[in-house]
């Protein structure tokens, strides 16, 4: 009874969420056994001949998704018994994550634009919350940047729903064409993309990581991030009828990837170079969608949440039990500290490179398959492969710095140990990542991969897989100088995500900060006090002191008006 009181509520929520999650894989794998799809439509109010319902859609894809978001919220919720242990407040920020999971339900469920917002905009706030959670100055300035960047995407949703009153329906299951058919394709692609913090819209997400480890596992796996790849792949069917927003589409994934790899490779924060990776695999899914394959966008969706929760969890437990140290050049020795940690570590960052046999492997060997098969430019293409080979080195930085490398931290007393609850919820996600690909191919025929590439292609995509290992080699025979002679010039430009930071942080900040100040001087204390407040008071004030000159009551003032009107009668009437 003891342990329910204290850890109740995250206890409760856990059991909840998984039972709901082994729901929807029954759901999920009788869909995609018999390929059905079922439109709910449930009409609430009518009125002049308009009807207002709630459509629900019911296919493999969303329960298969809900399926996932359930389970690894479960886990997160599970973990958070452990991670969040001296928390006062525990009730409050597991309804927090409640909120969140909701909110992601209502919008995979739900194919109308106009009530999908209502799950955006709840997710948007509940981030807002889950990020300044620690309330220091840190996290207040990246939640007002998580904030701003999504309310960006909102208002061109909002847009999107009124030109959408020219085809009179609001959902988006079938194909949209005429004279705004672009138009929306645009505003939804961009709103999706602020979501999923593409280019220029990337500052936040690194920014993010400000939030308690175990909702950046919660945010960045499942949820919040992924919001925008989904609503882009459930908007394909009209997509098809606009290629030119599709081709803008995977130019701007193709570069998101490759920027986030990149930056990733310089970043020295250990949740920061899993938050840029998690960037890098977005920018592979906007690109999937944009090259013509929406179902394998989704397959690797599905892989990327599992092995990407159980990364941040396998890094939340080594910051838990190292005293809250999660700077790379500090941690080192943790595969002796932390067995079972490290070794899923190492099992997730396997996973993310496309290791064969891997949840990872399936999906991305498809993309790769899928580049190669499509009509894209060999520029695109070298992009894409690029930033895929990047994952390799960024996950070796990761395996050297802390757990292979040599410990510069404090001393052994501050170590803690993994609790039963960390075990569990990782080893959950372990399962997943390990059989989850291999278990959705086997049932998801869609995407098992129909691309004929020849020898060449299958060599390259090997070499891409694995090319990374040349940074092992690298990093022992010490030829760092070659390393800071070829790479130093851009360096910093590489490192500071191609100044992603100041487009769309800094610059936006700063443009709208300089304007408020410039609109408070010359409006609220300039051109409106003049016109509004203080000069309504002032014109009163004199038509006050007027009218109580006239009522003095003295001869003087009487003669003198009697004047006025007499000269004023004169001059009305000669005219």
């Amino acid at each position: 009874m003891k342990i329910l009181s204290k850890f109740g509520s995250p206890l409760l929520c856990s059991i909840f969420l998984f039972f709901i999650s082994m729901m929807m894989l029954v759901f999920g794998i009788y869909g995609a056994v018999n390929s059905g799809s079922y439109l709910v439509e449930w009409q609430f109010f009518s009125l002049c001949g308009t009807d207002w319902t709630l459509p629900i859609i019911i296919d493999y894809v969303s329960v298969t998704f809900s399926c996932f978001v359930c389970l690894i919220s479960g886990s997160v919720s599970l973990f958070s018994m452990s991670y969040m242990e001296g928390e006062v407040f525990i009730r409050r920020f597991m309804l927090l994550i409640m909120g969140f999971v909701s909110s992601m339900n209502l919008l995979i469920f739900i194919p109308s634009l106009v009530t999908i917002l209502l799950g955006w905009d709840g997710l948007g706030i509940v981030s807002f919350a889950l990020v300044i959670y620690y309330q220091n100055k840190k996290s207040l300035a990246a939640g007002m940047l998580t904030v701003l960047a999504n309310r960006i995407g909102d208002a061109l949703l909002i847009l999107a729903i009124c030109f959408l009153v020219n085809w009179g329906e609001w959902r988006f299951g079938y194909g949209l064409f005429g004279d705004f058919g672009v138009l929306v394709s645009l505003l939804v692609v961009v709103g999706a993309m602020t979501k999923s913090a593409q280019i220029p819209f990337s500052a936040w997400l690194p920014a993010a990581m400000a939030a308690p480890t175990p909702v950046s596992a919660l945010v960045h796996s499942s949820t919040l991030v992924t919001a925008g790849v989904y609503l882009v792949i459930r908007f394909y069917s009209t997509l098809s009828e606009s290629p030119e927003v599709l081709w803008a589409l995977s130019k701007i994934g193709g570069l998101t990837l490759l920027m986030a790899g990149l930056s990733a490779c310089y970043e020295v924060d250990l949740k920061k170079i899993i938050a840029l990776s998690t960037l890098s695999q977005l920018g592979l899914m906007m690109f999937t969608v944009g090259i013509g394959y929406p179902a394998i966008a989704v397959f690797h969706l599905f892989t990327h949440a599992l092995f990407k929760a159980l990364l941040f969890l396998c890094a939340g437990s080594i910051i838990h039990s190292t005293g809250d140290v999660q700077d790379g050049r500090i941690l080192g020795s943790i595969s002796q500290l932390l067995p079972f940690s490290s070794g899923c570590l190492i099992l997730s960052s396997a996973a993310l490179c496309g290791v064969p046999f891997l949840s990872g492997f399936y999906s991305k060997d498809l993309i790769l398959e899928g580049a190669f098969s499509g009509l894209t430019g060999v520029v695109e293409v070298a992009v894409v492969l690029v930033g895929a080979g990047l994952s390799l080195v960024y996950s070796l930085r990761i395996l050297l710095m802390a757990v292979f490398g040599q410990s510069f931290g404090s001393s052994l007393i501050s170590f803690g140990s993994e609790s039963s609850y960390v075990v569990v919820s990782i080893f959950v996600l372990a399962v997943g990542a390990v059989f989850g690909g291999w278990f959705l191919q086997g049932l998801w025929v869609a995407v098992s991969g129909f691309d004929v590439v020849g020898s060449f292609g299958k060599g390259i995509i090997i070499v891409v897989t694995f090319g990374g290992l040349l940074y092992v080699g690298i990093s022992h025979l010490k030829a760092w100088k070659f390393w800071l002679v070829t790479v130093s010039g851009v360096a910093r430009f590489f490192s500071s995500m191609w100044f992603m930071n100041m487009i769309s942080g800094s610059l936006m900040a700063g443009s709208g900060l300089k304007g408020g100040v410039l609109a408070h001087l010359y409006l609220d204390q300039g051109w409106m006090e003049v016109f509004g407040g203080q000069g309504v008071f002032s014109v009163v004030k004199s038509g006050t002191g007027l009218s109580y000159a006239v009522q003095k009551g003295s001869l003087l003032i009487y003669t003198r008006i009697f004047m006025v009107i007499i000269v004023l009668s004169m001059v009305i009437f000669m005219f």
